[in-house]
């Protein structure tokens, strides 16, 4: 899908419209928002208009229709609002996001072309990613931290484009999960995300304009999730 967000990334305050709306939901004619999916958290912020505002509290497809949920159910009437994006919150989440970005493509390098089996991002500045990686040593995983961060540091750029399907899936390694793909838009294309030099994989999230832009990060912990997956857990360190 293509989505606001995507191609205007710096974007987080908007003026656009109601152009549908049922007590507690509105449908807007452009959303700044991200709605969450692939283990990023869905954006969060405010909607306003002349007589008052509300949270947005969640988002649902319904229809081809993307539903902003509010934390209230008054009838919200139709027109112009302002939708805001809680930019402390987005910023958060996409420096997690760019930072799993760098710590899978070292672990698809480091092992064999180890696939991610799950990927969660939370709100306190942490995320935990699974990797098929059997009979790793635990150290080698806990010894990422010093490249992640090295590469972080180095501020490289984190680029967009889309390709068909049929390439993406053709590349080796350009979809990494074992189960789960981004969406294709309704032209057929996947969205990729590269780091410049360094990995591209298709990817529906928002991300950095360059990994500079991120504190370093620590590894908190490695687990052991049966015979085949280790699980990364990782904060950022500000």
């Amino acid at each position: 899908m293509h989505l606001f967000c995507h191609e205007h990334p710096e974007t987080l305050s908007l003026e656009t419209e109601i152009v549908d709306a049922r007590p507690g939901r509105v449908v807007l004619a452009q959303s700044p928002f991200y709605p969450g999916g692939g283990g990023q958290l869905a954006d969060r912020g405010v909607i306003r208009w002349k007589s008052g505002e509300a949270k947005i509290v969640g988002f649902e497809y319904s229809s081809g229709k993307l539903w902003h949920l509010l934390d209230t159910q008054s009838d919200v009437a139709g027109g112009a609002v302002q939708a805001a994006v809680d930019p402390d919150f987005r910023r958060r989440m996409r420096q997690l996001h760019t930072d799993t970005h760098i710590l899978n493509a070292l672990v698809f390098r480091a092992f064999d072309g180890a696939l991610v089996t799950g990927v969660q991002m939370a709100d306190d500045g942490s995320a935990r990613m699974d990797f098929d990686v059997p009979y790793a040593d635990n150290d080698r995983l806990r010894a990422l931290e010093g490249p992640i961060n090295d590469l972080i540091r180095q501020d490289i750029p984190v680029r967009f484009a889309y390709v068909p399907m049929h390439e993406a899936q053709a590349e080796r390694g350009l979809i990494r999960s074992r189960s789960v793909a981004p969406p294709p838009t309704p032209d057929g294309k996947v969205r990729i995300v590269e780091i410049t030099g360094l990995d591209r994989q298709a990817c529906g999230g928002t991300h950095l304009g360059s990994t500079g832009a991120s504190p370093p990060i620590r590894i908190l912990k490695v687990d052991n999730k049966g015979r085949h997956n280790r699980r990364v857990r990782i904060a950022l360190a500000e």
